[in-house]
């Protein structure tokens, strides 16, 4: 059975996308089949992945509203074992149109369902809100990954993140797990960013990712290329970084040590 990992955080720039986008390409780089499910409107994740904006294309929101299956909207990346199932702007509407269904928050879920089988890992990107798209992934989610800056603002924001994930908990998906806080956007040299990372440490004990995203140039232009940054420069930093966060998520589901994938296995799974 696949493990259903939300990437989110309601407030906007922190790398929630680039962190989905890289985490299940990283994923894939150590051959095991990943889908990444892009659940928000602006669709960053699946142009960051080369797919071009395409109104015929089969996306969530046709998903989302039942009107088919999520299998046939899935498209296969240039990453041999990693799948998408793609956003497009018309997703937002799904907010309105579903607000009287009965089962509007188990939507995604029910979509879901029947590929976790075929999946080793599945990655939701979710919209930067806590609306009912992102209800529908925490609630289709077995753990959450919560991207973060290192800086005061996020700090004020992550309160209001954990009492929805609480909330979701208690009444519609008791078994809902943090998987962890990873620090994106990292600088180590400041000391802000060391004094925010101890405050983290402190609260989250060891729900705190080990590794830490630093802030690498080579991240920011892969998504123009739409390639994740293993394909685009598989020797980067970013890259070296994601890598690290894969396995150490993996290790943390196995409760074993596993290798992790190379830069060179990632480049060669390309298709």
């Amino acid at each position: 059975m696949a493990r259903v990992i939300a990437v989110t955080n309601q407030k906007g720039g922190v790398g929630k996308t680039t962190t989905a986008i890289n985490l299940a390409a990283s994923f894939a780089a150590a051959e095991v089949p990943t889908l990444l499910v892009d659940c928000d409107p602006q669709a960053n994740a699946t142009s960051g992945l080369g797919f071009a904006k395409d109104p015929e294309r089969i996306s969530v929101y046709q998903v989302i509203t039942n009107e088919t299956g999520a299998e046939q909207a899935l498209q296969l990346t240039a990453l041999e074992q990693l799948w998408l199932l793609p956003s497009h702007k018309n997703l937002l509407g799904a907010n309105l149109e579903l607000v009287t269904d009965a089962d509007r928050a188990l939507r995604l879920r029910q979509a879901l369902a029947p590929l976790r089988q075929r999946f080793h890992f599945i990655v939701l990107d979710c919209p930067p809100a806590l609306d009912l798209l992102t209800l529908n992934a925490l609630v289709a989610a077995d753990s959450v990954l919560i991207p973060m800056q290192a800086e005061y603002f996020a700090l004020e924001g992550i309160s209001e993140l954990l009492d929805t994930v609480e909330r979701i908990r208690q009444e519609l998906n008791p078994g809902l797990q943090i998987e962890g806080v990873v620090l994106a956007m990292f600088d180590e040299r400041t000391n802000l960013a060391q004094q925010v990372a101890g405050e983290l440490r402190n609260f989250f004990a060891e729900a705190l990712c080990t590794t830490t995203i630093p802030r690498n140039i080579r991240l920011a232009e892969a998504p123009s290329h739409g390639k994740p940054v293993l394909l685009y420069d598989p020797r980067s930093r970013g890259a070296e970084a994601y890598i690290r966060l894969a396995k150490e998520l993996m290790d943390r589901q196995s409760g074993k040590r596993t290798p992790p994938p190379t830069a060179q296995g990632a480049a060669g799974a390309a298709s």
